[in-house]
């Protein structure tokens, strides 16, 4: 397993801190509440003794005890409304648009100002581990970079077409009107029909050897997924045998945002 590399300097943050942010329209909602929560638990299921005490002591900043409490924290304050500071500076966060099918990062272009989910993980990664920081800056990046990470691995969060992640990729399931990212965000996991937390105990069955990497090869992934995995219906109708064949990937996944979460934390409290 390739351990998790540096992310970038302290400037990155600043920068992220002060840009002003194009009011462009956004995507909807991350991978669901349950997905989200199941990617914590199993990270959390992973973390040695000694950073998983770091994780309860920060988390107790803001009255919670585990990290699936605070998994939706990240969505949840864009219900402060379009006002709040913390909800513009960070809204285009939980995504990275990239421009061509061959999945190629140019941060300059697919992240201007260190707006991208890509830059807020390197970012609030530097802040969790700095010890210079107060803990509320610590605590809070925690609850972001454990948000961000999930998204970054629901593939539409990191695609190349110019539909919003899907947002604008109309479908029909059960027969009714959706489109592609609500799908992705809630219908292929949910088809397994599992409460978050049976879910989890049943991924976490599955011991696998994760490539850690970084967030860009994350988010080339999703990308590539995208492009290749038949995420893109040919008929834009999607059945249960649609969602059947699309679980696995989904909970490949989830698997794989827990491992890589669990990493990024692991480094920055050791």
């Amino acid at each position: 397993m390739r351990s998790v590399i540096a992310f970038g300097s302290l400037d990155v943050f600043l920068v992220l801190l002060t840009v002003t942010l194009v009011a462009l329209p956004v995507r909807a909602a991350a991978w669901s509440p349950s997905a989200h929560r199941i990617v914590a638990e199993l990270a959390e299921r992973q973390l040695d003794p000694s950073v998983r005490d770091e994780v309860g002591r920060l988390l107790g900043r803001s009255g919670h005890s585990s990290l699936a409490e605070v998994a939706n924290w990240a969505d949840e304050i864009r219900d402060d409304g379009p006002d709040s500071e913390l909800a513009r500076r960070t809204r285009r966060m939980h995504f990275v648009n990239f421009t061509d099918s061959g999945c190629g990062y140019d941060p300059a272009r697919h992240c201007a100002g260190g707006a991208c989910a890509i830059a807020g993980i390197q970012a609030y990664s530097v802040v969790l581990a700095d010890r210079h920081r107060s803990e509320d800056e610590r605590a809070e990046a925690l609850r972001f970079l454990v948000h961000f990470v999930a998204d970054v691995h629901q593939p539409l969060h990191a695609g190349y077409r110019p539909d919003r992640g899907g947002n604008r990729h109309q479908v029909r399931i059960d027969g009714k009107g959706s489109n592609l990212h609500k799908v992705w965000d809630s219908k292929v996991l949910g088809s397994r029909r599992l409460r978050w937390q049976e879910h989890a105990r049943r991924l976490a069955r599955t011991n696998a050897t994760v490539d850690v990497g970084s967030p860009v090869e994350w988010a080339q992934q999703s990308c590539r997924l995208t492009r290749d995995a038949g995420i893109y219906p040919s008929d834009r109708n999607i059945d249960a045998a649609s969602l059947k064949r699309h679980l696995p990937l989904a909970e490949e996944r989830v698997r794989l945002a827990a491992a890589r979460l669990a990493a990024v934390v692991s480094e920055a409290l050791r």
